[in-house]
């Protein structure tokens, strides 16, 4: 590789990861996290998983009897979605089929339009979307940027936008490192200058999560180009404004049946057809059962799912029942051979999710996105060290040094009002009634604002780092503490329960805060390391002095 090559690529890699650097530390660390989205949605809401309250092990029939005495749910569609492992699955009803409603008229439930509401199968109690919100899902949507939708899809797009350029700057760092990747990979110098050890740190660190770093800008940029490509936008303009043709064809739309008008005649019973279904494939979990025409007489009944990941990794299978008299007529079995695209497609989606390997990967996952967060970090402070010389001028300097402060109290913070997040959660949102999402937003990106702002003027890199680390860690350990003392969930009874997902929140997050108040404590606040501007008018003291 010529000189001019190298020095292209290793400025594009520098570039490229310094534009996108805070950003890129918000979708690793909200995502480190989101890995666990069902338990602390488990954890937030104090309702422990089981499998009984999957739709696997759901009483349809007592479900559906509850729902036609409080909506009327005859003549209508309904379809039950249970995208994540919690008590509470998606409902979905559509308008009465034999209902004439000109637009504007009509209402919810009864009236003649379709309803969407959260459905707890265990009590069946029902929550729209607002009281059903939860810290889980806040940061699972903060990792793709999702709360920044104001125009459109925007916050969708700005994520596309840094997964694409982390994975170029992947490629490029790998490309500019490749003679010596090996070499480098043991060398360490702590006792060395600041940018050996900073370069020394990234590189090891950024070597041993590769494969992970590489994966997750891939199927980022598959995942935000397909959200993109299945915009209103764009399918008008390829399918000249028909958006059900658009599904049709990739495959997202459900099947239609005609509306008999007619009364079913017969007893029927959903929990018969589910059992069916459960002995048909032992291995397999239904995500979403859907009821076409509920009580007519072309009634029908689907379940879709998908297989376990210990017999077929990507997988998918449908069954659909004619209730008049019980034949399958749709069977496509989630055991046999896939095609390419839709093979691919469960593959990245899964490599993403990490989904597929219980609770252990996701703690694999979890560790190796804040390691990742680590070498952004370190990146950003090899950029501030390699600027801080003689021959930059003082404004460009300050301009770096101020730059840096923002960017690591920024960051930083957010590991503190993750955990202070927490704790509020369990400490005001007890309420059935509370607005859950106005609450979570105001407290976590207040609290965000007001830690990043008060960081940045202080002007010290050691200072941030090792007060949010400290602070952090002391919030990080109320939350085992804010969920025994207001839900009675204390660690040993978890765990004694067998209330895993609930115990593992409040485990990591002992664990987590323990071990950032070690380091906190052990760090060593330095002049001479962290604050460039000091820096600079040390040596400048030092020059004059000699001359």
């Amino acid at each position: 590789m010529s000189n001019r090559i190298y020095n292209i690529l290793f400025h594009t890699h520098t570039i490229s990861g310094i534009v996108i650097s805070v950003a890129l530390y918000v979708i690793f660390f909200a995502g480190s996290f989101s890995f666990f989205r069902d338990e602390i949605v488990s954890w937030e809401r104090n309702e422990p998983l089981s499998e009984g309250w999957m739709l696997q092990e759901m009483d349809f029939d007592r479900v559906l009897d509850t729902l036609d005495e409080r909506k009327g749910i005859s003549k209508r569609d309904i379809s039950f979605n249970q995208h994540y492992d919690e008590q509470r699955t998606g409902v979905s009803i559509s308008a009465p089929k034999d209902a004439k409603i000109k637009e504007g008229e009509g209402g919810r439930g009864r009236g003649g339009r379709g309803d969407f509401f959260y459905m707890n199968t265990n009590d069946l109690n029902t929550y729209d979307y607002q009281k059903s919100y939860s810290f889980g899902e806040f940061l699972y949507r903060l990792h793709f940027f999702a709360q920044l939708n104001f125009f459109g899809r925007s916050g969708y797009l700005l994520a596309g936008i840094i997964a694409f350029f982390f994975l170029f700057a992947v490629v490029t760092g790998v490309v500019v490192h490749w003679k010596k990747i090996i070499s480098n990979f043991y060398v360490f110098r702590p006792n060395n200058s600041i940018k050996n050890l900073w370069t020394d740190a990234h590189t090891a660190l950024g070597i041993i999560g590769l494969p992970y770093q590489f994966m997750f800008a891939l199927t980022g940029v598959y995942i935000i180009v397909g959200l993109s490509i299945m915009s209103p936008s764009i399918i008008s303009y390829i399918y000249e404004g028909n958006q059900e043709k658009a599904y049709d064809d990739f495959g997202f739309n459900s099947p239609k049946f005609e509306f008999a008008g007619k009364p079913l005649e017969r007893d029927f019973s959903v929990n018969e057809l589910l059992d069916q279904t459960k002995q048909k494939w032992p291995e397999f979990h239904v995500h979403n059962a859907s009821i076409f025409n509920y009580g007519d007489e072309n009634m029908h009944v689907q379940f879709t799912g998908k297989s376990d990941f210990n017999k077929k990794f990507a997988s998918a299978g449908t069954l659909i029942y004619r209730v008049s008299d019980g034949a399958i007529v749709t069977e496509e079995s989630p055991f046999h051979k896939v095609s390419y695209l839709d093979g691919a497609r469960a593959v990245i989606l899964r490599l993403h999710f990490g989904d597929f390997g219980g609770k252990g990967l996701k703690l694999v996952y979890f560790a190796l996105g804040l390691l990742t967060c680590f070498v952004i970090i370190s990146g950003v402070m090899i950029w501030l060290v390699a600027r801080d010389k003689k021959h930059v001028s003082p404004a460009k300097r300050k301009f770096n040094a101020w730059l840096v402060w923002f960017y690591l109290a920024g960051c930083l913070s957010m590991f503190p009002v993750t955990a202070f997040t927490f704790v509020m959660i369990k400490v005001g949102l007890q309420d059935p009634d509370a607005d859950r999402m106005g609450f979570i937003f105001q407290t976590f990106f207040w609290s965000w604002l007001a830690l990043t702002l008060l960081f940045t003027f202080i002007r010290s890199n050691t200072i941030t780092t090792k007060f949010t680390l400290i602070i952090g860690g002391i919030i990080g350990l109320g939350v085992p503490l804010a969920n025994g003392f207001i839900s009675g969930n204390w660690l040993w009874d978890t765990m004694r329960t067998g209330q895993t997902d609930i115990f593992l929140i409040d485990a990591l997050w002992l664990v987590v805060s323990v071990s950032a108040i070690v380091i906190g404590l052990k760090m060593k606040i330095s002049g001479t390391t962290s604050e460039p501007a000091k820096q600079a008018e040390l040596r400048r003291k030092a020059t004059v002095a000699v001359g």
